[in-house]
């Protein structure tokens, strides 16, 4: 299984070539930077995962509040 982030690096892959392939070089050039910044986050990614899980494991969650709750309260989207 792969994460959101890697499956959305895979479509950039995917769109690059179809951008050589068609000779469309600016918009593959444009993918490219955007692949870039997405591959920057892998590690923030896999941190916040990692910390979702160890909180769940060890009990920091409050066992009143639903993963849709957790995940608003963490991520300010309320």
């Amino acid at each position: 299984m792969k994460t959101p982030m890697q499956e959305l690096i895979e479509q950039f892959n995917e769109e690059i070539a179809r951008a050589e392939q068609r000779g469309d070089f600016e918009i593959m050039r444009l993918l490219q930077v955007t692949k870039s910044l997405a591959e920057m986050k892998l590690d923030r990614e896999k941190e916040i995962i990692c910390n979702a899980f160890s909180d769940a494991r060890h009990g920091a969650v409050e066992s009143r509040w639903t993963a849709e709750e957790y995940f608003e309260e963490i991520f300010n989207n309320k």
